[in-house]
């Protein structure tokens, strides 16, 4: 096994540029770690929300949310994992690196018929479209949804999940090409948001009705507008702020546009207990084993490139999820 690995590491926040790569001492795994040796690794907004200190983290800090591997050293208490086991994990920073030690409890085995790409790939957005589709709000064939930057990797998932049960789905997309993405991937309509007012055509679409829940991972620029989206006693989810952090919202205005429920979730509250990560990721494979859903990954990038990967994803010129193979 190798004495030292690569990792990134930023010492202040800012542009893609901040992130170093230092060489670091590969030590052994406590009693209850094991040692993985990354082979691809997951780049998600929430990646640039650190790095930028949108969402602020004690410095210097590593960064990067997922990844799979293979286990190559294990702790003295670990028993049901093995050297050779391929494994993956998310919510656990510190995932741009070539290996890592990490606690067996965030930790779960890819099942046959899961590629290792694959698990990198959906771990955080699957399981993020599972606890918003089947925990936060249960979704079935009654409902009508909006969801935002419904080409991106979340959106791309949460679309095919929507459509498996039985939901009328709107979206948005910045562009011709991303809106004829969505629309392959099972989308009913689309709204191009940079050309259209989103909230009119949400409206003409559903003949003045609104929608039961509007997703909105975009945050600032959109967030207060959806509400005029809803229809009375519907849900808005904010879950993400690639445009900016969401503006206070008053509750009274939520009482004058027909007694609408506000939430803004996360990830790491849905999914950190052991038997949370192990139903969700177990739902997440079997919607991809079950073919339900399919991966979009048109963007794959070496993991000695992730500047490059930040720019080109900060600046909307990906879509679907993006994975970084270890070429170290």
């Amino acid at each position: 096994m190798s004495s030292q690995f690569k990792a990134i590491k930023i010492d202040k926040n800012g542009g893609p540029d901040v992130m170093l790569w230092k060489d670091l001492k590969l030590i052994k795994p406590d009693n209850n770690e094991v040692t993985i040796k990354h082979t691809y690794i997951g780049i998600n907004y929430i990646d640039t929300y650190h790095r930028s200190g949108l969402y602020p983290l004690p410095l210097p800090t590593g960064l990067g949310m997922e990844a799979s591997g293979e286990i190559i050293d294990i702790g003295n208490n670990v028993k049901e994992f093995n050297v050779g086991d391929r494994v993956t994990y998310v919510m656990a920073l510190g995932s741009y690196a070539t290996h890592r030690n990490i606690d067996v409890k965030k930790i779960v085995k890819i099942p046959e018929g899961i590629k290792s790409y694959e698990a990198a790939a959906i771990m955080l957005k699957g399981m993020t479209v599972e606890y918003l589709l089947e925990r936060l709000f249960k979704i079935n064939n009654s409902h009508t949804v909006l969801f935002h930057a419904i080409a991106g990797g979340v959106g791309l998932i949460a679309c095919q999940w929507l459509k498996s049960l039985g939901a009328r789905v709107i979206g948005t997309a910045g562009s011709v090409e991303k809106a004829a993405l969505a629309k392959k991937y099972g989308c009913d309509e689309v709204i191009l948001y940079k050309d259209k007012n989103f909230v009119k055509e949400v409206n003409d679409i559903t003949n003045g009705n609104g929608v039961d829940i509007v997703y909105d991972g975009v945050g600032k620029d959109t967030a207060i507008l959806g509400l005029d989206c809803l229809k009375p006693l519907g849900t808005m989810v904010v879950f993400g702020n690639s445009s900016g952090n969401c503006p206070p919202i008053d509750p009274s205005l939520l009482a004058s546009k027909g007694s609408l429920f506000f939430t803004r979730p996360t990830l790491m509250d849905y999914g950190t207990k052991k038997e949370d990560l192990m139903q969700s990721s177990s739902r997440v494979f079997n919607m991809l084993l079950d073919k339900k859903i399919k991966l979009n990954i048109n963007n794959a990038y070496k993991l000695s490139d992730v500047v490059n990967a930040h720019k080109e994803l900060e600046s909307r010129k990906t879509t679907g999820s993006i994975v970084m193979k270890n070429n170290y």
